[in-house]
């Protein structure tokens, strides 16, 4: 069984519910007190043992790949003032034996699509998918518990799941499973199904390990939910082919592609950091 070493950060996004502040800076490079989110969603995979970031970019995201470029004249000027400590967390965003590689998304069509153009760097390996808006405090990190599912389980792919309100299933996609546990296979998977048609309220969130059979079926499936390649759909059509299973990670989950869960994250991890809260 091949270990998962590679990993795919869909950021092609145009971050509109944030405007203004994304109009010219991308939504991922937006901090959470002092690191960005992307900056947090490297790490995790970083610990987790991946060493191939692999960034699906779109236009004007110019700053994800500067900032975890090397800046030689910003060193040595921290280096000449004696900032030490700046020096040390400037360069621990790159971290020693990790590579960076970035794809350009030519048109917005889902992320099912962003996936897609992984395909030439993933090659038949397996890979994970990093969904940055998910922000996740965990001990573990998440990706790194999905791994464990697939090697305890002998292969296939695991997805990250969240019980949600009902109400709420028309915002993600919504699995039925066919045991109970922490670990359990998945029968089914739809994308936004209105909450009447939900066959559950477990909802996949932004994390993902997947075989690379998974590229035959994005290449294959017609275009679904919003006139875009849904990775949902295409992990649906593998389900027949391989074992898929969910798994209920340890961590608390911040959802950053909305307001109120970026304010959240922010004031749970500045605590976390010690500084005080009015």
């Amino acid at each position: 069984m091949k270990p998962v070493r590679k990993a795919i950060f869909p950021v092609a996004g145009l971050g509109t519910r944030f405007l203004p502040a994304t109009k010219a800076m991308p939504k991922e490079m937006l901090p959470v007190v002092d690191k960005p989110l992307i900056q947090y969603a490297v790490e995790e995979a970083a610990k987790a043992g991946i060493t191939d970031m692999i960034f699906i970019t779109g236009r004007h995201k110019r700053a994800i790949e500067d900032h975890f470029d090397s800046a030689p004249e910003l060193e040595r000027d921290l280096e000449v003032k004696g900032k030490t400590a700046l020096l040390k967390t400037l360069r621990d965003i790159v971290p020693s034996g990790i590579n960076f590689i970035f794809i350009r998304q030519p048109e917005p069509l889902g992320l099912g699509h962003a996936v897609l153009c992984g395909e030439p760097v993933i090659g038949n390996e397996p890979f994970a998918v990093i969904l940055a808006d998910d922000l996740i405090d965990s001990k573990k990190p998440v990706i790194e518990q999905l791994m464990k599912t697939r090697e305890d389980k002998g292969g296939g792919s695991v997805l990250a799941v969240q019980v949600v309100p009902r109400e709420k299933t028309k915002d993600y996609g919504i699995v039925k499973v066919a045991e109970k546990g922490d670990v359990t296979k998945v029968e089914s998977i739809i994308e936004k199904p209105d909450p009447d048609k939900a066959p559950s309220t477990l909802a996949v969130i932004g994390r993902y390990i997947l075989e690379p059979e998974i590229f035959d079926s994005l290449k294959k499936i017609p275009k679904g939910a919003g006139g875009e390649i849904q990775l949902t759909d295409a992990i649906a059509r593998e389900l027949e082919k391989k074992n898929t299973y969910v798994c209920s990670y340890e961590g608390e989950r911040f959802d950053c592609g909305s307001k109120q869960g970026f304010l959240n994250a922010t004031v749970h991890f500045a605590r976390k950091d010690g500084y005080k809260i009015a």
